[in-house]
C-alpha cells in the first residue's frame, strides 16, 4: 500500500513540473475565461504553476494599439501564443482563454510550441452564439445589434471553429464546475493534472 502511494505521489510532483498551453477558443461570452479561472483555482490547490493568460488583459497591455482586423488579431495571437510558450516551457500551465477566431492564427502558435517541445493543447469552448449572446458578458452582443459596433466574431466577422481539437466542451445547460471538472479529468488523463 504504501509503494503504490508513493508512486501515486511520485507521479502527482510530476505532473507539477510538466508545463503545457491549453488554449481555450471560443465566440465572445462562451465562458472560456470563468472555465480558465476555475481550473487555475483547482490546479493551484494541487501545487501546480498556473497562469492565466486573459485575451482582454493582453490586448491592454501587450497589444495596445492592435485593432480587429485579420492581421491584427493574427498578431494578437502569436504575441499571446509566444508568451505562452515561454511560460510553459518553464513548467507553468498557461491557460489562455482568447477568441482566436481564425484557424491559420491557432495553427501557427501550435507550431511555434511544437517547434519548442512544448506540450500545446487546444480547448474548443463551444458554446452556441444565441446563448453566447443572452450572456453578453461585456454587452458586444448588444451593441452590435444596436449598431455600435461592427466586427463582433460569430455574428458580422468570421469565427472558423477547431476542426479537431484536443477537447470539445459543451457549455449548454451546464455548470462551471461541471465543464471545469471535464477539462481537469482531460488534463489528468494526458498526466498534466
Amino acid at each position: 500500500m504504501a509503494a503504490g502511494g508513493t508512486a501515486e505521489a511520485a507521479s502527482r510532483a510530476a505532473s507539477c513540473e510538466r508545463g503545457a498551453t491549453v488554449w481555450l477558443t471560443g465566440l465572445p461570452s462562451a465562458g472560456k475565461t470563468t472555465l480558465a479561472f476555475a481550473l487555475a483555482d483547482r490546479l493551484r490547490a494541487e501545487g501546480h504553476k498556473v497562469e492565466v493568460l486573459d485575451g482582454d488583459e493582453i490586448r491592454e497591455f501587450l497589444s495596445k494599439g492592435l485593432g480587429f482586423t485579420r492581421e491584427d488579431r493574427h498578431t494578437n495571437v502569436t504575441r499571446i501564443g509566444f508568451v505562452a510558450e515561454k511560460l510553459a516551457g518553464h513548467g507553468v500551465k498557461v491557460l489562455a482563454p482568447v477568441i482566436a477566431p481564425y484557424a491559420d492564427s491557432r495553427a501557427a502558435v501550435r507550431e511555434l510550441h511544437a517547434a519548442k517541445g512544448t506540450e500545446f493543447l487546444e480547448v474548443h469552448v463551444a458554446t452556441p452564439v444565441e446563448l453566447c449572446a443572452e450572456r453578453d458578458v461585456k454587452g458586444l452582443y448588444a451593441r452590435q445589434a444596436a449598431g455600435e459596433i461592427s466586427g463582433l466574431t460569430g455574428v458580422d466577422d468570421p469565427y472558423e471553429a477547431p476542426a479537431d481539437p484536443e477537447l470539445r466542451i459543451q457549455t449548454r445547460g451546464r455548470e462551471v464546475a461541471d465543464s471545469a471538472a471535464e477539462l481537469h479529468a482531460f488534463l489528468t488523463q494526458r498526466g498534466l493534472a
